[in-house]
């Protein structure tokens, strides 16, 4: 009878050490971190070997794996085996399967795979990666060139859907544009606009209710127009982080849509990356200002190194970020700013510097020199606790904010 007794109890206990580590497996697979916050990298790689050993190495201190290979976007088989091994890792996904234009390259099995993905992971696709940097194109490109060599040659040929298209819709307005550049601001927002309207890739994301992803480093105001759910704010290039928390979180927050923030580059060569301390920095900043999603741009696979440009103190990093995010959660205050500075109406000046282009077509103008001093002073004074947004009356602005300052008031 003890003898039988002992073993009852040794197999009771047994079974309570099994149920433990049942349990603490689950919890570790169910990423138990707050569930308005996704942190991870992407995968700019070549071979889906080299997508398992990434998540292998971070599916422990992340929550997001955004797939951004071009090789694989081309490759339907190889897609699903690394966004199947990503799942079964715990990771939610992000997938970037390139662009679908009626002038370019045209989907064939992209589309429907990303619809199918929505059952196929459930609510670990979180959704498509779209395009990339549309405002940062427009704002950066050579338009004069442009405009000086292919105008005449869009007119004439409607068989170039997309850009015959939107020269026709915008005739009336666009009556008093030159070869070199369009009238104003507005006719100029409103030709930006009619490209999002004319992306035969982002409207069939949009109508089949996917949600659609892209990072951008300006006028995020606009993007958000066009109709994306989600802009990545891109900390990079020794720009300013907290002008840019300020401007993506204020249109995010206006529009009521979504934002994070991607670190990019700081070097145009190896090791490209900042620093593993100065990335948590950049990303303790946009989780404590309220981002839902901070990605690691992990791009180019550099020689001798099997996880592309990601080196140990960038893998440190995220784990510092993971354990601090799980053992104290931000306030719920996180995502609300103090005051916000209310920039004119499709005003799309950069603002990376005080020379900055407008549109991509102008310079500065009389309004930059006022707009760059009181930006300073109010950033300097709140920090991330600024929102810049426009002025629009599609989003009005009075009773959105404690204190409300315009472009062009005195600040002291």
């Amino acid at each position: 009878m003890k003898r039988t007794a002992i073993l009852s109890i040794v197999l009771i206990l047994l079974i309570l050490a099994a149920l433990f580590f049942i349990s603490h497996s689950i919890s570790s697979n169910n990423k138990e971190t707050p569930a308005d916050f996704y942190v991870g990298v992407t995968f700019c790689g070549n071979t889906t070997a080299e997508a398992k050993l990434l998540i292998d190495k971070v599916k422990g201190y992340t929550n997001l794996f955004v797939l951004q290979s071009w090789p694989i976007s081309n490759n339907e088989t190889a897609t699903t085996e690394i966004c199947d091994y990503a799942v079964a890792a715990g990771l939610n996904i992000i997938v970037n399967l390139g662009i679908n234009w009626s002038y370019s390259r045209v989907w064939t099995w992209q589309f429907p795979w990303l619809e199918a993905a929505k059952q196929r992971y459930g609510d670990r696709f979180l959704g498509a990666y779209y395009d990339d940097e549309p405002a940062g194109n427009q704002l950066d490109y050579n338009w004069f060139n442009f405009f000086l060599n292919y105008s005449n040659y869009f007119k004439g040929r409607p068989h170039v859907s997309l850009l015959h298209e939107i020269f026709s819709d915008l005739e009336d307005k666009m009556a008093n544009v030159t070869m070199h550049e369009p009238k104003d601001y507005d006719t100029e927002a409103a030709w930006f606009q009619m490209l999002f309207d004319h992306n035969d890739g982002l409207n069939s994301l949009k109508k089949a209710g996917i949600k659609t992803f892209t990072s951008d480093y300006v006028l995020y105001w606009f993007d958000y127009l066009g109709g994306y759910d989600v802009i990545l704010a891109q900390f990079g290039w020794n720009n300013s982080c907290t002008q840019d928390i300020a401007l993506v979180r204020g249109a995010a927050y206006m529009q009521n849509k979504s934002w994070g923030a991607i670190i990019t580059w700081k070097y145009t060569e190896p090791p490209y990356l900042d620093s593993g301390e100065e990335i948590f920095k950049q990303m303790h900043m946009a989780y404590e200002a309220g981002a839902e999603y901070v990605v690691i741009f992990n791009y180019p696979q550099i020689e001798g190194n099997p996880y592309g440009a990601l080196k140990n103190e960038h893998f440190e990093a995220l784990e510092k970020l993971w354990k601090e995010i799980t053992q104290k959660p931000r306030e719920a205050t996180a995502r609300q700013a103090d005051a916000a500075l209310v920039l004119p109406r499709n005003y799309g000046w950069g603002m990376r510097h005080p020379e900055d282009w407008i549109w991509g077509f102008w310079g500065p103008d009389a309004k930059s020199p006022l707009i760059w001093e009181n930006s300073r002073k109010l950033l300097s004074q709140y920090g991330t606790r600024l929102d810049i947004i426009y002025d629009d009356p599609a989003f009005p602005v009075e009773g959105k904010y404690p204190l409300i300052y315009y472009w062009n008031q005195t600040i002291q």
